[in-house]
C-alpha cells in the first residue's frame, strides 16, 4: 500500500491538485486494502500531499482500521449524526485542507460525503480529479493480472457447468440464476463484477438486455454476457449460442463478429492507439454490409471495476501500454430478430497482448 500512496503523492505533485477525497469503491480498496460498503454512514478516504492519509468512519468499524501496516490518522464518529460534522472537520483541518484544491471522483463521491467534507473546507475548491485517480489503476501489475486471470478461468467453468442446464423452454431468468450459482461454486467473490445478462432471440437484439420470464426457443440466438470477481478483480465475458438449428443469416452474422472480434484481438499491442482497436473490429462489420447494426465501442478498461479506462472508441487515441487490460466485445444487433456478441479479456505486454479468456468462440448448439 506504501508504493501506492507514493504513486498518488506524485500524481498529486503533477496535477496541481493539494488533495483527493475518496469514499468506499474501487479506488479506496486499491490504495489501502480497506473494503467497506456504500451505506447511510459515511466513510471518507482524505489523501493529502507529503501527509499521512486520514480517514472518518463510524466508530463500529474502527477494528477494521486496527493495525494496518502504514500509517492512517483515524477520525470516528458516534452514531448519532448531529456528531459527524465534527469529525470530518477535526480531519479536514488536521490536513490543513480548507481553501485548497481537492479532488474527487464524479462518479463515485455521493452528496451525502460531499457535504461532510464541505463543512470542514468551505473555501476549497473541488475539481473534478478522475484523470489523476484513473491513471493509478490504469496499468496492472502481475499480481493483479492473476487475479484476473483466475477470475476468467472461474467464469468460463461456471458457464460450462451451466450449458447442460440451457434447454428450450427454460426462461432466461432461469439460466441466469443456474449461472450465479455455478459462479459461486466456482470461486468467484460474492460480490459478483454484475448481474449476468441472458438473452434470446428478439431479446438478444439489446445490448444491455436484463435475463425476462421468455423462455429459449428454437431458432434462438442466445446471448451470455457474464463474469466472475477473484480478489477484487473482475473478468466480463460474452458468447453467443445457437438453441437448435438457426436460419442461415444468423450462422453469417455470428462468423462475421467472431472475424470481428479476432481482428480486434489482434489490434490490440503497446504503442498502439485504442481507435485502432474499434477501426479494426469495426472494419470487419462494415465491409460485411452490418456497420448500422453495431451500436456500442468495441470495448473497455477492466480491472477492479466493470468498466474503467482505457476505452476501445474510434475517437480515443490513448495509447496502450504494457498493463492495460480492456475487453474487445464486437456485436452485431438485429433489431426485433436477434443478436451476436463475442467478448474476451486483453491485457497489453512489453511485445503484445495476452488473450485471458479462450472458451471457444465458435457457434456451439445448445438446448
Amino acid at each position: 500500500m506504501t508504493s501506492r500512496f507514493d504513486k498518488l503523492n506524485a500524481s498529486l505533485q503533477r496535477s496541481g491538485l493539494d488533495a483527493v477525497i475518496l469514499n468506499p469503491g474501487p479506488t479506496l480498496t486499491y490504495l489501502t486494502g480497506l473494503h467497506f460498503h456504500l451505506m447511510e454512514r459515511p466513510v471518507v478516504l482524505l489523501f493529502a500531499k507529503d501527509q499521512d492519509p486520514a480517514i472518518v468512519l463510524p466508530e463500529l468499524e474502527l477494528q477494521k482500521v486496527a493495525s494496518l501496516p502504514y500509517k492512517l490518522q483515524v477520525f470516528a464518529y458516534p452514531e448519532n449524526p448531529v456528531e459527524w460534522d465534527n469529525a470530518f472537520r477535526k480531519a479536514v483541518q488536521a490536513l490543513g485542507l480548507d481553501g485548497k484544491r481537492i479532488g474527487v471522483e464524479p462518479r463515485q463521491l455521493r452528496l451525502l460525503e460531499f457535504r461532510h467534507i464541505k463543512s470542514g473546507a468551505p473555501e476549497a475548491d473541488y475539481p473534478d480529479a478522475s484523470d489523476v485517480l484513473a491513471g493509478l489503476r490504469l496499468r496492472k501489475d502481475k499480481a493483479e493480472v492473476d487475479a484476473m486471470r483466475r477470475a476468467v478461468k472461474i467464469a468460463q467453468g461456471a458457464l460450462e457447468s451451466t450449458i447442460p442446464f440451457i434447454k428450450v423452454g427454460v426462461t432466461e431468468k432461469e439460466i441466469a440464476s443456474e449461472l450465479v450459482m455455478q459462479l459461486l461454486k466456482h470461486g468467484s467473490d460474492s460480490e459478483l463484477p454484475f448481474a449476468p445478462i441472458i438473452s434470446g432471440g428478439p431479446n438478444a437484439a439489446n445490448p444491455h438486455a436484463s435475463p425476462s420470464d421468455r423462455g429459449l426457443q428454437v431458432g434462438d440466438l442466445l446471448v451470455v454476457d457474464w463474469g466472475a470477481a477473484s480478489d477484487g478483480y473482475i473478468s466480463d465475458l460474452t458468447r453467443t449460442f445457437a438453441v437448435g438449428e438457426v436460419d442461415d443469416e444468423y450462422k453469417k452474422i455470428h462468423k462475421i463478429v467472431q472475424e470481428a472480434n479476432a481482428a480486434g484481438r489482434a489490434a490490440g499491442k503497446p504503442g498502439v492507439p485504442c481507435a485502432e482497436v474499434d477501426k479494426a473490429a469495426r472494419d470487419v462489420i462494415e465491409k460485411a454490409g452490418y456497420g448500422e447494426f453495431f451500436t456500442h465501442r468495441t470495448g473497455h478498461g477492466i480491472g477492479m471495476e466493470g468498466h474503467e479506462e482505457p476505452y476501445m472508441r474510434g475517437d480515443n487515441m490513448q495509447i496502450l501500454e504494457s498493463g492495460m487490460a480492456f475487453t474487445v466485445e464486437p456485436g452485431i444487433y438485429l433489431p426485433g430478430r436477434n443478436g451476436v456478441r463475442i467478448e474476451d479479456n486483453v491485457v497489453i505486454t512489453d511485445t503484445g497482448a495476452d488473450v485471458l479468456s479462450d472458451m471457444p468462440r465458435e457457434m456451439r448448439i445448445v438446448g
